[in-house]
Protein backbone atom coordinates (compact mmCIF):
# COMPACT_ATOMS: atom_id res chain seq x y z
CA UNK A 1 0.00 0.00 0.00
CA UNK A 2 2.61 2.01 0.91
CA UNK A 3 4.21 1.62 -2.88
CA UNK A 4 1.36 2.02 -4.73
CA UNK A 5 0.13 5.41 -3.11
CA UNK A 6 3.99 6.80 -2.50
CA UNK A 7 3.05 7.81 1.24
CA UNK A 8 6.57 7.80 2.27
CA UNK A 9 7.84 9.25 -0.90
CA UNK A 10 5.25 12.44 -0.33
CA UNK A 11 6.62 12.64 2.78
CA UNK A 12 3.13 11.22 4.72
CA UNK A 13 2.44 8.07 6.69
CA UNK A 14 -0.39 5.48 6.55
CA UNK A 15 -2.21 7.17 10.09
CA UNK A 16 -1.48 10.55 8.80
CA UNK A 17 -3.82 9.89 5.65
CA UNK A 18 -6.26 8.37 7.53
CA UNK A 19 -6.85 10.70 9.97
CA UNK A 20 -7.14 13.15 6.94
CA UNK A 21 -9.45 10.83 5.45
CA UNK A 22 -11.64 11.07 8.35
CA UNK A 23 -11.08 14.96 8.59
CA UNK A 24 -12.42 15.56 5.29
CA UNK A 25 -15.51 13.50 5.36
CA UNK A 26 -16.65 15.67 8.79
CA UNK A 27 -15.66 18.12 6.67
CA UNK A 28 -17.73 17.61 3.77
CA UNK A 29 -20.37 15.05 5.07
CA UNK A 30 -22.94 17.85 5.39
CA UNK A 31 -23.69 16.65 1.67
CA UNK A 32 -25.29 13.12 3.16
CA UNK A 33 -28.26 15.37 3.95
CA UNK A 34 -28.39 18.16 2.09
CA UNK A 35 -28.03 17.03 -1.40
CA UNK A 36 -31.37 15.22 -0.85
CA UNK A 37 -33.37 18.25 0.90
CA UNK A 38 -32.36 20.39 -2.41
CA UNK A 39 -32.87 18.14 -5.30
CA UNK A 40 -36.24 16.54 -3.37
CA UNK A 41 -39.05 19.84 -2.89
CA UNK A 42 -41.94 19.52 -0.18
CA UNK A 43 -44.18 21.63 -2.21
CA UNK A 44 -48.04 20.85 -2.87
CA UNK A 45 -47.56 21.02 -6.66
CA UNK A 46 -45.42 17.69 -6.03
CA UNK A 47 -48.27 15.31 -5.90
CA UNK A 48 -49.02 16.66 -9.90
CA UNK A 49 -47.64 13.70 -11.61
CA UNK A 50 -46.27 15.82 -14.08
CA UNK A 51 -44.77 17.93 -11.80
CA UNK A 52 -40.78 18.30 -12.58
CA UNK A 53 -38.67 18.32 -9.92
CA UNK A 54 -38.15 14.84 -7.62
CA UNK A 55 -40.79 13.97 -4.84
CA UNK A 56 -40.18 14.11 -1.29
CA UNK A 57 -40.45 10.44 -1.33
CA UNK A 58 -37.00 10.01 -2.88
CA UNK A 59 -35.58 11.60 0.36
CA UNK A 60 -33.91 8.43 1.09
CA UNK A 61 -33.12 6.82 -2.33
CA UNK A 62 -31.29 10.17 -3.18
CA UNK A 63 -29.29 10.45 0.26
CA UNK A 64 -28.33 6.63 -0.90
CA UNK A 65 -27.09 7.71 -4.00
CA UNK A 66 -25.33 10.57 -2.68
CA UNK A 67 -23.20 8.10 -0.85
CA UNK A 68 -22.90 5.94 -3.41
CA UNK A 69 -21.90 8.21 -6.07
CA UNK A 70 -19.43 10.67 -3.69
CA UNK A 71 -17.71 6.58 -2.82
CA UNK A 72 -17.15 6.16 -6.35
CA UNK A 73 -15.92 9.94 -6.79
CA UNK A 74 -13.26 9.29 -4.01
CA UNK A 75 -12.09 5.58 -5.36
CA UNK A 76 -11.61 7.35 -8.99
CA UNK A 77 -9.82 9.75 -7.53
CA UNK A 78 -7.33 7.82 -5.70
CA UNK A 79 -7.16 4.80 -8.07
CA UNK A 80 -6.61 7.06 -11.18
CA UNK A 81 -4.48 10.24 -9.64
CA UNK A 82 -3.49 9.21 -6.25
CA UNK A 83 -4.37 12.70 -4.75
CA UNK A 84 -6.14 13.33 -1.87
CA UNK A 85 -9.42 15.06 -2.93
CA UNK A 86 -12.87 13.96 -2.37
CA UNK A 87 -15.60 13.78 -4.78
CA UNK A 88 -19.85 14.00 -3.99
CA UNK A 89 -22.45 15.53 -5.93
CA UNK A 90 -22.04 19.36 -5.38
CA UNK A 91 -23.81 22.40 -3.74
CA UNK A 92 -25.25 24.64 -6.73
CA UNK A 93 -25.04 22.09 -8.80
CA UNK A 94 -27.86 20.43 -7.29
CA UNK A 95 -29.64 23.39 -6.82
CA UNK A 96 -29.17 24.31 -10.95
CA UNK A 97 -30.53 21.04 -11.23
CA UNK A 98 -34.11 21.85 -9.34
CA UNK A 99 -34.73 24.96 -9.31
CA UNK A 100 -33.05 26.08 -13.02
CA UNK A 101 -33.46 22.56 -15.30
CA UNK A 102 -36.23 21.34 -13.80
CA UNK A 103 -38.69 24.23 -12.28
CA UNK A 104 -37.81 26.90 -13.89
CA UNK A 105 -36.62 25.08 -17.57
CA UNK A 106 -39.46 22.12 -17.36
CA UNK A 107 -37.42 19.04 -18.01
CA UNK A 108 -38.56 16.41 -15.82
CA UNK A 109 -36.31 15.21 -12.92
CA UNK A 110 -35.52 12.16 -15.13
CA UNK A 111 -34.69 14.25 -18.00
CA UNK A 112 -32.32 15.99 -15.64
CA UNK A 113 -30.14 12.93 -14.59
CA UNK A 114 -30.26 13.13 -18.60
CA UNK A 115 -28.91 16.32 -19.11
CA UNK A 116 -26.05 15.68 -16.25
CA UNK A 117 -25.01 12.42 -17.91
CA UNK A 118 -24.33 14.27 -21.45
CA UNK A 119 -22.82 16.94 -19.77
CA UNK A 120 -20.48 14.69 -17.68
CA UNK A 121 -19.45 13.11 -21.02
CA UNK A 122 -18.91 16.41 -22.48
CA UNK A 123 -16.66 17.06 -19.25
CA UNK A 124 -14.71 13.41 -19.80
CA UNK A 125 -14.24 14.96 -23.52
CA UNK A 126 -12.83 17.53 -22.54
CA UNK A 127 -10.57 16.50 -19.69
CA UNK A 128 -9.27 13.82 -22.00
CA UNK A 129 -8.41 16.68 -24.80
CA UNK A 130 -6.29 19.31 -25.66
CA UNK A 131 -9.52 21.25 -25.16
CA UNK A 132 -9.13 21.21 -21.75
CA UNK A 133 -6.49 23.45 -20.72
CA UNK A 134 -7.75 26.03 -23.84
CA UNK A 135 -11.19 26.08 -22.18
CA UNK A 136 -9.91 26.89 -19.24
CA UNK A 137 -7.76 29.79 -19.54
CA UNK A 138 -10.24 31.15 -22.39
CA UNK A 139 -13.08 32.34 -19.42
CA UNK A 140 -11.70 35.43 -17.56
CA UNK A 141 -10.49 34.67 -13.95
CA UNK A 142 -13.39 37.23 -13.08
CA UNK A 143 -15.79 35.13 -15.20
CA UNK A 144 -15.03 32.44 -12.85
CA UNK A 145 -14.76 33.93 -9.62
CA UNK A 146 -18.12 35.77 -10.55
CA UNK A 147 -19.99 32.25 -11.04
CA UNK A 148 -18.76 30.49 -7.85
CA UNK A 149 -19.56 33.88 -5.70
CA UNK A 150 -23.01 34.11 -7.88
CA UNK A 151 -23.64 30.75 -7.15
CA UNK A 152 -22.83 30.94 -2.94
CA UNK A 153 -25.47 33.77 -2.89
CA UNK A 154 -27.98 31.56 -4.46
CA UNK A 155 -28.02 28.94 -2.72
CA UNK A 156 -27.84 30.68 0.57
CA UNK A 157 -30.84 32.48 -0.83
CA UNK A 158 -32.30 28.98 -1.38
CA UNK A 159 -31.85 28.44 2.25
CA UNK A 160 -33.83 31.46 3.31
CA UNK A 161 -36.61 30.43 1.28
CA UNK A 162 -36.84 26.98 2.29
CA UNK A 163 -37.84 27.97 5.68
CA UNK A 164 -39.86 30.68 4.53
CA UNK A 165 -37.67 32.98 6.37
CA UNK A 166 -37.63 34.87 3.19
CA UNK A 167 -41.02 35.46 1.58
CA UNK A 168 -41.55 35.99 -2.36
CA UNK A 169 -45.06 35.44 -2.38
CA UNK A 170 -45.85 39.26 -1.94
CA UNK A 171 -45.37 41.97 -4.20
CA UNK A 172 -42.07 42.31 -2.53
CA UNK A 173 -39.63 39.76 -1.44
CA UNK A 174 -39.78 40.34 2.67
CA UNK A 175 -38.58 39.17 6.56
CA UNK A 176 -40.79 36.52 7.12
CA UNK A 177 -40.98 35.88 11.21
CA UNK A 178 -44.48 34.45 11.20
CA UNK A 179 -47.28 33.22 9.07
CA UNK A 180 -51.06 33.35 9.04
CA UNK A 181 -52.53 30.01 10.03
CA UNK A 182 -55.90 30.41 8.95
CA UNK A 183 -57.32 33.51 11.25
CA UNK A 184 -54.63 32.99 13.99
CA UNK A 185 -50.86 34.44 13.22
CA UNK A 186 -48.50 32.03 14.35
CA UNK A 187 -44.85 31.74 14.90
CA UNK A 188 -42.56 31.01 11.87
CA UNK A 189 -40.69 28.20 14.11
CA UNK A 190 -38.66 26.98 11.17
CA UNK A 191 -37.03 30.11 10.42
CA UNK A 192 -36.64 30.68 14.05
CA UNK A 193 -35.11 27.55 14.27
CA UNK A 194 -32.99 28.36 11.28
CA UNK A 195 -31.38 31.65 12.62
CA UNK A 196 -30.55 29.39 15.77
CA UNK A 197 -28.75 26.52 13.43
CA UNK A 198 -26.81 29.49 11.54
CA UNK A 199 -25.79 31.08 14.80
CA UNK A 200 -24.86 27.64 16.35
CA UNK A 201 -22.49 26.52 12.80
CA UNK A 202 -20.94 29.84 12.70
CA UNK A 203 -19.70 29.91 16.17
CA UNK A 204 -18.33 26.59 15.74
CA UNK A 205 -16.77 27.59 11.98
CA UNK A 206 -15.19 30.77 14.28
CA UNK A 207 -13.65 28.29 16.42
CA UNK A 208 -12.61 26.53 13.51
CA UNK A 209 -14.54 23.23 15.18
CA UNK A 210 -13.62 20.45 12.50
CA UNK A 211 -17.07 19.22 11.16
CA UNK A 212 -18.51 22.08 12.26
CA UNK A 213 -21.34 21.82 9.72
CA UNK A 214 -22.27 18.18 10.00
CA UNK A 215 -22.48 18.92 13.73
CA UNK A 216 -24.45 22.06 13.33
CA UNK A 217 -26.98 19.90 11.03
CA UNK A 218 -27.44 17.61 14.17
CA UNK A 219 -27.62 19.87 17.16
CA UNK A 220 -30.41 21.98 14.82
CA UNK A 221 -32.24 18.81 14.25
CA UNK A 222 -32.36 17.89 18.11
CA UNK A 223 -33.39 21.85 19.05
CA UNK A 224 -36.15 21.34 16.57
CA UNK A 225 -37.48 18.36 18.18
CA UNK A 226 -38.98 20.29 21.46
CA UNK A 227 -39.80 23.11 19.12
CA UNK A 228 -41.96 20.82 17.12
CA UNK A 229 -40.60 21.11 13.67
CA UNK A 230 -39.46 17.49 13.27
CA UNK A 231 -40.33 14.62 15.26
CA UNK A 232 -38.74 10.92 15.82
CA UNK A 233 -40.64 8.38 13.62
CA UNK A 234 -42.84 5.91 14.92
CA UNK A 235 -40.89 3.08 13.40
CA UNK A 236 -37.88 3.07 11.93
CA UNK A 237 -37.21 0.81 9.00
CA UNK A 238 -34.84 -0.12 6.14
CA UNK A 239 -36.99 0.31 3.30
CA UNK A 240 -35.06 3.95 2.41
CA UNK A 241 -32.12 2.15 1.50
CA UNK A 242 -32.82 1.49 -1.93
CA UNK A 243 -31.48 2.83 -5.00
CA UNK A 244 -34.62 0.86 -7.32
CA UNK A 245 -36.36 4.23 -7.33
CA UNK A 246 -33.61 6.02 -9.27
CA UNK A 247 -31.07 3.58 -10.65
CA UNK A 248 -30.99 4.14 -14.33
CA UNK A 249 -34.22 6.33 -14.48
CA UNK A 250 -32.56 8.77 -16.51
CA UNK A 251 -34.76 10.09 -19.85
CA UNK A 252 -32.25 10.08 -22.79
CA UNK A 253 -35.19 10.26 -24.97
CA UNK A 254 -37.19 12.97 -23.93
CA UNK A 255 -34.49 15.83 -23.32
CA UNK A 256 -34.70 16.56 -27.09
CA UNK A 257 -38.70 17.75 -26.60
CA UNK A 258 -37.85 20.94 -25.11
CA UNK A 259 -35.98 22.12 -28.30
CA UNK A 260 -31.55 21.96 -29.05
CA UNK A 261 -30.77 25.24 -27.60
CA UNK A 262 -32.14 24.78 -23.92
CA UNK A 263 -30.59 21.63 -23.92
CA UNK A 264 -27.33 22.67 -25.11
CA UNK A 265 -27.51 25.43 -22.16
CA UNK A 266 -28.15 23.34 -19.61
CA UNK A 267 -25.68 20.54 -20.67
CA UNK A 268 -22.73 23.26 -21.18
CA UNK A 269 -23.56 25.23 -18.23
CA UNK A 270 -23.54 21.62 -16.09
CA UNK A 271 -19.92 20.68 -17.70
CA UNK A 272 -18.22 23.77 -17.67
CA UNK A 273 -19.30 25.14 -13.70
CA UNK A 274 -18.29 21.57 -12.86
CA UNK A 275 -14.71 22.01 -14.91
CA UNK A 276 -14.42 25.74 -13.10
CA UNK A 277 -15.08 24.20 -9.64
CA UNK A 278 -12.74 21.01 -9.66
CA UNK A 279 -10.04 22.96 -11.68
CA UNK A 280 -10.26 25.98 -9.18
CA UNK A 281 -10.48 23.59 -6.10
CA UNK A 282 -7.52 21.40 -6.90
CA UNK A 283 -5.44 24.12 -8.40
CA UNK A 284 -5.86 26.43 -5.51
CA UNK A 285 -5.75 23.73 -2.94
CA UNK A 286 -2.76 22.28 -4.10
CA UNK A 287 -0.58 25.22 -4.24
CA UNK A 288 -1.95 26.87 -0.85
CA UNK A 289 -0.16 23.21 0.28
CA UNK A 290 2.70 23.43 -1.49
CA UNK A 291 2.08 20.35 -3.80
CA UNK A 292 2.62 21.45 -6.85
CA UNK A 293 5.10 21.61 -9.38
CA UNK A 294 7.81 24.05 -10.41
CA UNK A 295 4.99 24.89 -13.39
CA UNK A 296 2.38 25.61 -10.83
CA UNK A 297 0.37 22.23 -11.97
CA UNK A 298 -0.94 19.22 -9.81
CA UNK A 299 1.03 15.84 -10.31
CA UNK A 300 -2.00 13.55 -11.01
CA UNK A 301 -4.71 16.74 -11.50
CA UNK A 302 -5.71 15.67 -15.34
CA UNK A 303 -6.59 12.32 -14.16
CA UNK A 304 -8.23 13.97 -11.48
CA UNK A 305 -10.55 15.65 -13.80
CA UNK A 306 -10.99 12.66 -15.50
CA UNK A 307 -11.87 10.94 -12.30
CA UNK A 308 -14.37 13.97 -11.87
CA UNK A 309 -16.00 13.29 -15.17
CA UNK A 310 -16.59 9.91 -15.03
CA UNK A 311 -18.20 9.95 -11.18
CA UNK A 312 -20.52 12.62 -12.84
CA UNK A 313 -21.96 10.15 -15.17
CA UNK A 314 -21.81 7.54 -12.60
CA UNK A 315 -23.98 9.73 -10.17
CA UNK A 316 -26.68 10.44 -13.17
CA UNK A 317 -27.19 6.81 -13.54
CA UNK A 318 -27.72 6.10 -10.18
CA UNK A 319 -29.73 9.50 -9.59
CA UNK A 320 -28.07 12.02 -8.20
CA UNK A 321 -26.81 15.74 -9.60
CA UNK A 322 -23.19 16.63 -10.95
CA UNK A 323 -20.75 14.69 -8.59
CA UNK A 324 -17.25 17.37 -8.49
CA UNK A 325 -14.03 17.52 -6.15
CA UNK A 326 -15.01 19.01 -2.91
CA UNK A 327 -12.78 22.49 -1.73
CA UNK A 328 -13.27 20.56 2.35
CA UNK A 329 -10.46 18.24 0.65
CA UNK A 330 -8.02 21.26 2.22
CA UNK A 331 -8.96 20.20 5.52
CA UNK A 332 -7.60 16.34 5.54
CA UNK A 333 -4.36 18.63 3.25
CA UNK A 334 -4.27 20.38 6.37
CA UNK A 335 -3.92 17.57 8.42
CA UNK A 336 -1.00 16.04 6.47
CA UNK A 337 -2.75 14.12 3.88
CA UNK A 338 -0.99 13.50 0.59
CA UNK A 339 -2.08 10.62 -1.53
CA UNK A 340 -5.28 8.46 -2.47
CA UNK A 341 -5.36 6.64 0.32
CA UNK A 342 -6.74 9.74 1.74
CA UNK A 343 -9.91 9.24 -0.71
CA UNK A 344 -10.11 5.90 -0.07
CA UNK A 345 -11.07 6.55 3.49
CA UNK A 346 -13.43 9.23 2.38
CA UNK A 347 -14.85 6.64 -0.16
CA UNK A 348 -15.50 4.05 2.67
CA UNK A 349 -16.99 6.76 4.93
CA UNK A 350 -19.35 7.55 2.61
CA UNK A 351 -20.35 4.07 2.33
CA UNK A 352 -20.87 3.82 6.24
CA UNK A 353 -22.65 7.02 6.31
CA UNK A 354 -25.84 4.67 3.92
CA UNK A 355 -26.56 3.35 6.97
CA UNK A 356 -27.98 6.54 8.53
CA UNK A 357 -30.86 6.52 5.44
CA UNK A 358 -33.89 4.99 7.83
CA UNK A 359 -33.40 7.79 10.77
CA UNK A 360 -32.21 10.84 8.32
CA UNK A 361 -35.37 11.54 7.93
CA UNK A 362 -35.63 13.03 10.75
CA UNK A 363 -33.09 16.05 9.84
CA UNK A 364 -35.51 19.00 8.38
CA UNK A 365 -34.91 21.82 5.95
CA UNK A 366 -34.21 24.72 8.76
CA UNK A 367 -31.54 21.99 9.90
CA UNK A 368 -29.67 21.76 6.55
CA UNK A 369 -31.10 25.53 5.37
CA UNK A 370 -28.09 26.67 8.15
CA UNK A 371 -25.79 24.79 5.70
CA UNK A 372 -27.02 26.27 2.70
CA UNK A 373 -26.20 29.69 3.93
CA UNK A 374 -22.18 28.55 5.44
CA UNK A 375 -21.65 27.18 2.24
CA UNK A 376 -23.12 30.23 0.50
CA UNK A 377 -20.82 32.21 2.73
CA UNK A 378 -17.34 29.95 1.86
CA UNK A 379 -18.27 30.47 -1.64
CA UNK A 380 -18.52 34.51 -1.58
CA UNK A 381 -14.80 34.92 -0.75
CA UNK A 382 -14.13 34.30 -4.43
CA UNK A 383 -15.68 37.78 -4.64
CA UNK A 384 -12.74 39.70 -2.96
CA UNK A 385 -10.45 38.58 -6.15
CA UNK A 386 -12.65 40.18 -8.52
CA UNK A 387 -11.18 43.91 -9.77
CA UNK A 388 -14.31 46.16 -8.87
CA UNK A 389 -12.91 49.45 -9.74
CA UNK A 390 -12.46 48.06 -13.57
CA UNK A 391 -16.09 48.46 -14.64
CA UNK A 392 -15.20 46.68 -17.90
CA UNK A 393 -14.82 43.33 -15.47
CA UNK A 394 -17.56 44.77 -12.32
CA UNK A 395 -20.48 45.10 -14.33
CA UNK A 396 -20.43 41.47 -15.92
CA UNK A 397 -19.21 40.50 -12.34
CA UNK A 398 -22.30 41.97 -10.83
CA UNK A 399 -24.59 40.69 -13.40
CA UNK A 400 -23.32 37.29 -12.76
CA UNK A 401 -23.56 37.08 -9.17
CA UNK A 402 -26.67 39.09 -8.82
CA UNK A 403 -28.73 37.43 -11.74
CA UNK A 404 -28.28 33.91 -10.05
CA UNK A 405 -30.60 34.77 -7.36
CA UNK A 406 -32.76 37.33 -8.80
CA UNK A 407 -33.48 35.45 -11.88
CA UNK A 408 -32.89 32.57 -9.95
CA UNK A 409 -31.55 30.39 -12.21
CA UNK A 410 -27.59 29.80 -12.29
CA UNK A 411 -27.33 29.89 -15.69
CA UNK A 412 -29.01 33.11 -16.50
CA UNK A 413 -26.28 34.63 -14.39
CA UNK A 414 -23.47 32.78 -16.72
CA UNK A 415 -25.84 34.49 -19.93
CA UNK A 416 -25.57 37.93 -18.52
CA UNK A 417 -22.36 37.95 -17.77
CA UNK A 418 -21.10 36.47 -20.78
CA UNK A 419 -23.23 38.52 -22.65
CA UNK A 420 -22.34 41.62 -20.96
CA UNK A 421 -19.22 41.33 -20.98
CA UNK A 422 -18.31 40.23 -24.95
CA UNK A 423 -20.50 43.50 -25.62
CA UNK A 424 -19.36 45.63 -23.35
CA UNK A 425 -15.11 44.33 -24.54
CA UNK A 426 -16.44 45.09 -28.42
CA UNK A 427 -18.38 48.48 -27.68
CA UNK A 428 -14.85 49.56 -26.05
CA UNK A 429 -12.86 48.16 -29.07
CA UNK A 430 -11.49 45.52 -27.28
CA UNK A 431 -13.16 42.55 -29.50
CA UNK A 432 -10.16 40.72 -29.64
CA UNK A 433 -9.43 40.02 -25.73
CA UNK A 434 -12.29 38.27 -25.71
CA UNK A 435 -11.55 34.86 -25.91
CA UNK A 436 -13.89 33.17 -29.11
CA UNK A 437 -15.43 30.70 -26.53
CA UNK A 438 -17.10 33.61 -24.51
CA UNK A 439 -18.20 35.03 -27.79
CA UNK A 440 -19.74 31.59 -28.50
CA UNK A 441 -21.54 30.75 -24.83
CA UNK A 442 -22.90 34.50 -25.17
CA UNK A 443 -24.33 33.39 -28.87
CA UNK A 444 -25.76 30.69 -27.33
CA UNK A 445 -27.43 32.27 -24.65
CA UNK A 446 -29.10 35.07 -26.79
CA UNK A 447 -30.67 32.56 -29.09
CA UNK A 448 -31.88 30.42 -26.26
CA UNK A 449 -33.36 34.44 -24.66
CA UNK A 450 -34.85 35.24 -27.95
CA UNK A 451 -36.42 31.75 -29.06
CA UNK A 452 -38.18 30.87 -26.19
CA UNK A 453 -39.53 34.35 -25.16
CA UNK A 454 -41.45 34.84 -29.03
CA UNK A 455 -45.08 35.48 -28.42
CA UNK A 456 -47.30 32.36 -29.47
Amino acid sequence: MDKFFKISERGSTFRTEIVGGITTFFAMAYIIFVNPNTLCVNLADAANPFYPAMPKELWAPVLVATCISAAIGCFLTALLANVPFAQAPGMGLNAFFTYTVCLSMGYTWQEGLAIVLLSGVLFLIIAVSPLRSKIIASIPAFLKNAISAGIGLFIAFIGLLNVNLISIGGAVPALNFSYMDGDVRAVNMAGLLCIIGLLITAILMCFKVKGAIVIGIVLTTLIGLPMGVTSIPDNITTEGITLAPLFMKLDLGGVMAKGFLPLITAVVSFALVDCFDTVGTLIGTATNAGMTDRHGNLPGGDRALIADAVATCCGACLGTSTVTTFVESSTGISEGARTGLSSITVGFMFLLAILLAPVAGIIPSAATAPALIIVGVLMMKSAASIAWDDFECAVPAFLTISMMAFAYSISDGIGFGFISYSIIKAARGKAKEVPILVYIIAVLFVLKYVLTNIPG
